[in-house]
């Protein structure tokens, strides 16, 4: 099996900074594009930023010039480090992998279970 596990959440002021985690472990033979998400309470999940396996990078228009998607192929990991935060980035933020199990399977998506991001005064 996968697991995604997020971390670095929690409770910020407007204007601060966060950096979110995700580590991926378990049966991982090549992990493509890996992705992050968020979901406001009463509103559909919405992509924030992804990144390949090259490092190319998208962002959310919310979020351009704000927010930045690195990656660490060595650890299967990839952060979101937040700036300029504002109340609506409110959220729990998900991590998202695109994961080939073995070299002849298909790329099958997996989910981690969130992570709460709170900005507010």
């Amino acid at each position: 099996q996968v697991r995604l596990v997020e971390s670095g959440g929690g409770l910020v002021q407007p204007g601060r900074s966060l950096r979110l985690s995700c580590a991926a472990s378990g049966s991982i033979f090549i992990i493509s594009t890996m992705s992050w998400y968020r979901q406001a309470p009463g509103k559909q999940r919405e992509l924030v930023a992804s990144i390949t396996s090259t490092g190319s990078t998208n962002y959310a228009d919310s979020v351009k010039g704000r927010f930045t998607i690195s990656r660490d192929s060595a650890k299967n990991a990839i952060y979101l480090r937040m700036n300029s935060l504002r109340p609506e980035d409110t959220a729990v933020y998900y991590c998202k992998a695109g994961v080939r199990r073995t070299s002849t399977d298909y790329v099958g998506n997996y989910w981690g279970e969130g992570t709460l991001v709170t900005v507010s005064s």
